[in-house]
């Protein structure tokens, strides 16, 4: 576990700044070298979050999504990492969303890009946040980087219900275009799709041809996995607006892989109807 030093609480949310020993880590994701999470959780707050089996290694209590660590030493540990480790790329928020609201008053994320600039890792950032708009100065100095979004829906209402602490959907396309516009490669991230609520023919038309207005190079999709913790964080916003869907949920946590197969082919459809690529994740054994 980090060492401490110090923890405080912001707007109901709890705040500790500890001191890390390494922050570039070797990823086990297919096409990821290294990951970079300068945040241990995320106030965003997504009832789907897949990272919450991060919190055994927190020593806290707390529900996921209600606490914050920040890596105050990120920066100066990245500049002497980066100097030693093999050439690979490096993707910022694999198991957080390096641009959550924190980052806007601390720049952890800002201070690592910038310990990036002179060295040739290929840099892949994921975020839900149009916070990142803000670096755009920065990331253009950089020698190879993409930027990408995850975007799941138009629909501000269920944006609202499942990702309450992300950046509303307008403004997540607008910072696309705006990355688009200055010529730094773009792509979105569709997954996880909600079955009965998201994943319909409309409205994956809708967010596609969106999603193409606003430049971006390809679509990843995926399918929602409810296995571990991920059911009881969801069936709570399922009660209470959607309690027509639980059981179909309940089936859903047992096998996806049907329904997946089957959302698979109509998003690839869909998004050749607007000429983006697509790629779509590969289930593994047991998923």
């Amino acid at each position: 576990m980090p060492a401490q030093t110090g923890s405080r609480c912001k707007d109901s949310l709890i705040v500790r700044d500890i001191e890390c020993k390494s922050i570039l880590t070797k990823s086990g994701i297919t096409g990821v070298d290294y990951a970079l999470n300068p945040y241990v959780g995320c106030a965003h707050g997504c009832t789907y979050c897949y990272a919450v089996f991060m919190k055994r290694f927190t020593g806290h209590e707390e529900e996921w999504g209600t606490f914050v660590d920040i890596k105050v030493n990120a920066p100066d540990v990245l500049t002497r990492q980066v100097k030693r480790a093999k050439p690979g790329n490096i993707s910022f928020g694999t198991v957080t969303d390096a641009y959550q609201p924190l980052e806007r008053e601390y720049g952890i994320t800002r201070a690592c890009l910038e310990a990036l600039l002179d060295h040739p890792h290929p840099i892949s950032i994921l975020t839900k946040s149009a916070l990142v708009v803000r670096d755009l100065d920065l990331i253009k100095k950089l020698k190879d980087v993409e930027v990408a979004f995850t975007i799941t829906t138009l629909d501000e209402e269920v944006r609202r219900r499942f990702e309450p602490g992300a950046s509303p959907v307008a403004a997540r396309l607008k910072a696309l275009r705006a990355f688009s516009e200055a010529g730094i490669p773009t792509w979105a991230f569709c997954g996880p799709l909600l079955p009965g609520i998201t994943d319909d023919e409309a409205s994956l038309d809708a967010l596609f041809a969106q999603l193409k207005r606003a430049g971006v190079g390809y679509v990843l999709v995926d399918s929602l996995n409810l296995r571990g913790a991920v059911w009881g964080r969801l069936s709570r916003v399922l009660k209470e607006h959607y309690p027509h869907l639980m059981e179909a949920y309940r089936q859903l946590s047992r096998d996806r892989r049907p329904y997946h197969a089957a959302l698979m082919e109509r998003s690839r459809r869909l998004a050749a109807r607007h000429g983006l690529t697509w790629e779509g994740v590969t289930l593994g054994q047991g998923t």
